[in-house]
């Protein structure tokens, strides 16, 4: 008789044993899983279960806020758990979220399976477990416990590994942009003193204290990024993100996204949420390189940030509020774009409160001395070499190419001169330098001048069609969607005679 006891005392205390081994092993659960995605956690949590209360069977689902929930089946040996979970009576256990309290019996072709579901949260908001096993005896109240235990941990975990990939995402992106303007994108300082780079300086600094729209304008190669770090700089918005975004280098399906961020699963590849280029840039400002380029529908919504000042990630109707200041830069003409409709005039009108144009080199020649000792500096210091002294025909040469490239290609001609350069004199090779030096003027074949000639053809289009007429509701600017104020300026400066298509 002493025996039996001692055995049920024995077997007692190694039942008592297992049930602290596993509440201590699921008391850590968080800990262990706080970088794990939600599938690891789902798929833990069910394999953790399975152990630890001896099951047939184990379904665990993960809710999503705007996603499909994660949902994670293990079975031993037991094929009708999956009719059960198909089964109605399941569906409404998983829609309320009954507690452990409640089971069901579910004949199979194997004998009973004893379910127990219990909810993940409150009201089964995080999701839910639905656990089963042969034994009739199943869930004890200890084997309640523990699924009751596994249920909050895995919820704690879930919600917080979600915080913590958000954040880390978050610094990640800004520590990117904090390199991206640590990082000299042309040259770290405005180099020169002419009277057209003066004046452009003279615009930044009235316009930087403010928090006015910028435009800027010019060739490529110009230097707007640098024009509009300097605005960022002596604006009382310095001391947050200056972010940049090129336009033109973005596919045009990708471009919201990247301006105002997605939630997981918006469009194919977006595997999870991602701030936008707007939200890091929240009381700072983006700099949106080549706004030309954007695609119709991102117009639209860039004049919504202009207008009223919020914006939708995409896949997600909830409005985000955005403390952002807005300088666009462009080499296209707007105005010319505006008219073959390609750019819509109202957020030209919103882009362009206060225009700053960019002068071209050619422009600026009383620079290209310094800008050449400046640079020669620069690359001599990177590689390690001496450079003293300036060949006078290549000074002659500098300052009498035309540079179509402008400051970027003066820069790159300059750096390749000094990779090669044996002594202490600085020359360049007469053939890098020899294509722009006949004559003034953009070459005929400009895209520039393309899209003048493609504008001026429809605009005329139009005046025939409207028998020279301008306004009004027959006229040439209601056909073309543009107010004849517009439409008028674009015919003076083509130098288009309305007169010819009036045929009285």
């Amino acid at each position: 008789m002493k025996s039996i006891v001692a055995e049920n005392v024995a077997e007692e205390n190694r039942q008592l044993r297992r049930a602290i081994r596993d509440l201590v092993a699921l008391t850590a659960v968080p800990a262990a899983w706080i970088r794990r995605e939600p599938r690891q956690i789902a798929e833990e949590t069910a394999d953790l279960l399975m152990s630890a209360l001896r099951l047939d069977a184990a379904y665990v689902r993960l809710n999503h806020l705007a996603e499909a929930p994660t949902e994670v089946v293990r079975r031993e040996n037991c094929p009708a758990f999956a009719e059960w979970l198909d089964s109605p009576e399941a569906q409404v256990r998983s829609a309320a979220g009954l507690p452990i309290s409640r089971r069901v019996e579910f004949p199979t072709g194997m004998g009973t399976l004893y379910i127990a579901v219990t909810p993940i949260g409150m009201d089964a908001e995080g999701g839910l477990v639905a656990v089963g096993a042969q034994r009739s005896e199943f869930p004890t109240e200890l084997e309640g416990l523990l699924l009751s235990v596994a249920a909050n941990q895995a919820l704690i975990s879930f919600e917080t590994s979600r915080v913590l990939n958000e954040r880390r995402h978050a610094e990640q992106m800004l520590q990117a942009l904090r390199e991206e303007v640590d990082h000299a994108s042309m040259f770290e300082e405005i180099v020169g003193s002419s009277p057209a780079l003066h004046g452009v300086l003279s615009r930044v600094a009235k316009v930087a204290p403010t928090d006015s729209t910028v435009l800027i304008t010019g060739e490529t190669g110009t230097g707007k990024e640098l024009v509009a770090r300097a605005i960022h700089k002596r604006s009382r918005r310095s001391g947050r993100a200056f972010v940049s975004v090129n336009c033109a280098a973005i596919p045009s399906s990708l471009i919201a996204a990247e301006l105002f961020g997605h939630e997981k699963g918006a469009f194919t590849g977006a595997l999870q949420r991602r701030p936008g280029r707007f939200e890091l840039a929240e009381g700072g400002t983006i700099f949106l390189d080549e706004v030309g380029e954007l695609p119709p529908e991102t117009q639209i919504a860039l004049l919504r940030v202009l207008q009223e000042r919020e914006f939708e990630r995409v896949g997600d109707a909830r409005p985000i509020t955005a403390d952002v200041r807005v300088i666009a830069a462009t080499n296209r003409d707007l105005e010319a774009a505006i008219a073959i409709g390609t750019f819509r005039s109202d957020l030209f009108y919103r882009l362009n409160v206060f225009p700053i144009e960019v002068p071209p080199l050619r422009e600026r020649k009383q620079d290209i001395r310094i800008l050449l000792e400046y640079f020669i500096e620069r690359y001599a210091n990177k590689v390690g070499k001496k450079v003293k002294k300036i060949e006078k025909k290549t000074l002659e040469q500098f300052e009498s190419y035309r540079w179509p490239g402008n400051i970027r290609e003066l820069q790159n001609v300059i750096e390749r001169s000094v990779i090669l350069c044996e002594g202490e004199t600085f020359s360049v090779d007469d053939s890098w330098l020899s294509r722009g030096s006949v004559r003034p003027g953009p070459s005929s074949g400009s895209l520039a001048e393309r899209l003048l000639d493609q504008e001026k053809q429809i605009i005329e289009s139009a005046l025939t069609e409207s028998k020279g007429r301008v306004a009004g509701p027959m006229g040439a600017a209601a056909r073309l969607g543009v107010p004849p104020t517009t439409l008028a300026s674009r015919i003076k400066t083509l130098k288009i005679s309305k007169n010819r298509f009036n045929p009285d």
